[in-house]
């Protein structure tokens, strides 16, 4: 909980608005936002930034509706895309091309040829397969690539192994090893310009211990280049500062910042961050309704209607996420499952939560803007929840709930 979400006599708020108003209103499930915490985020890494050069590009991944991104490109904010797809919703919100940062392992032909024609600031390049193809591409435009590689410093990042990415067997970036022989011969290729350094060793980190390791192998081999004079532009250590979900403790923005800041000590390089989850994770909630109550003999079973469609990380993660009533109850609580109504044993929100609540009541899964409505799907013939963002005490509906004829739209029967 959060000064953002809060309760004012035993009624949960969203800023100035009661949780309740919204569900009455849009109906469940529905991610609803906070403006303001959105802002506050986004602001704490630009003044702890402040006098440094540097560009906060925000992990689209994490959250792309349109509303979000255009609040962070007001802000200032660049972007770190990993699609095709990602980079439109970027410049459909009024981001910057000169501001994105392409990463990912897969790029294709097509991709490449968009990036290229919006003028991003930079590829993040994963393998030297795709280094030749890069080159190939924009050789065929006339254009010259800006590039950094991605190089995998083999450092535990501590963290989930499905969100860790920085160790050597992940199929992510290039091996610290071949790090210096790709520079190498992407310098003397026509139709690249070496830029800078990528490195981001997973997501939801609680430390700053991996994030200092990976940096000081980073600017080793940085120094290296430079011996050789292939001088960098810019170091981007990549995103994954991770948030409170249930007892975790992770460093504060300005405390992370603080100890990149006292590591990269004396050097002249641009910094590029890309914090996703840090940025949006606990400015969004999702809403949803109990639709029964179950109990049986050796569990009690709270059936509400979103479900692992909606929000995926329990089922994919078993991730917590702290469940509230939007309105607390004094009659005594039971231990709940909390559970979805998709058709799969593992459509589930929450184990064994002690809840005080009645079928109809509303419940909001906590810490949702992260990994929430960007890994949503349509499992079940289930249309995606709506989208609302809150400002003050103005609600703004951000994303209309999907109508179940959307997504068979396109479909073709032949029969």
């Amino acid at each position: 909980m959060s000064k953002y979400f809060h309760y004012q006599q035993d009624k949960l708020f969203v800023e100035n608005v009661p949780l309740a108003e919204i569900a009455e209103r849009f109906g469940t499930p529905t991610y609803v936002y906070s403006h303001a915490a959105l802002t506050d985020a986004y602001m704490q890494y630009a003044d702890a930034l402040k006098g440094r050069e540097h560009l906060i590009c925000f992990a689209v991944k994490s959250n792309s509706n349109l509303s979000i991104l255009s609040l962070f490109a007001k802000l200032g904010a660049g972007f770190d895309i990993v699609s095709g797809g990602e980079l439109q919703r970027v410049l459909a919100a009024g981001g910057t091309a000169n501001k994105v940062v392409f990463s990912g392992v897969g790029k294709s032909v097509a991709e490449m040829r968009l990036a290229l024609e919006a003028g991003i600031h930079c590829f993040n390049v994963e393998s030297e397969a795709e280094l030749v193809r890069l080159n190939e591409v924009a050789g065929s435009m006339s254009k010259v690539a800006p590039i950094s590689f991605r190089v995998n410093p083999d450092v535990d990042a501590k963290t989930h192994p499905y969100i860790s990415t920085g160790l050597k067997q992940s199929k992510f970036g290039v091996a610290y090893t071949d790090a210096l022989a790709l520079y190498r011969k992407a310098s003397n290729m026509p139709h690249l310009r070496v830029t800078g350094m990528d490195c981001h060793i997973g997501s939801q980190l609680t430390e700053t211990g991996p994030f200092i390791a990976a940096a000081e192998k980073v600017l080793q081999l940085v120094d290296t280049l430079a011996k050789e004079g292939i001088k960098l532009e810019h170091l981007d250590l990549g995103g994954g500062l991770g948030i409170r979900y249930r007892d975790e403790t992770p460093p504060s923005i300005p405390e992370y910042v603080h100890a990149l800041l006292n590591a990269l000590s004396g050097r002249a390089e641009k910094i590029i961050v890309e914090p996703g989850r840090v940025l949006v994770g606990n400015a969004g909630i999702l809403l949803t309704k109990v639709e029964y109550l179950k109990p049986g003999e050796e569990k009690h079973f709270a059936i509400v209607d979103a479900a692992m469609n909606d929000l995926m990380r329990p089922a994919l993660y078993d991730a917590y996420h702290e469940i509230q009533p939007i309105l607390r109850r004094a009659a005594p609580a039971r231990q709940y499952e909390v559970v979805g109504p998709v058709c799969e044993s593992g459509d589930f929100l929450g184990h064994a939560r002690s809840l005080s609540i009645e079928q109809g009541d509303f419940l909001t899964l906590m810490s949702a803007g992260a990994y929430g409505m960007s890994m949503s799907s349509n499992y079940n013939t289930r249309p995606r929840a709506a989208e609302v963002m809150v400002d003050g005490a103005k609600v703004n509906l951000i994303r209309d709930r999907e109508k179940v004829q959307q997504l068979f739209a396109d479909e073709k029967n032949y029969l």
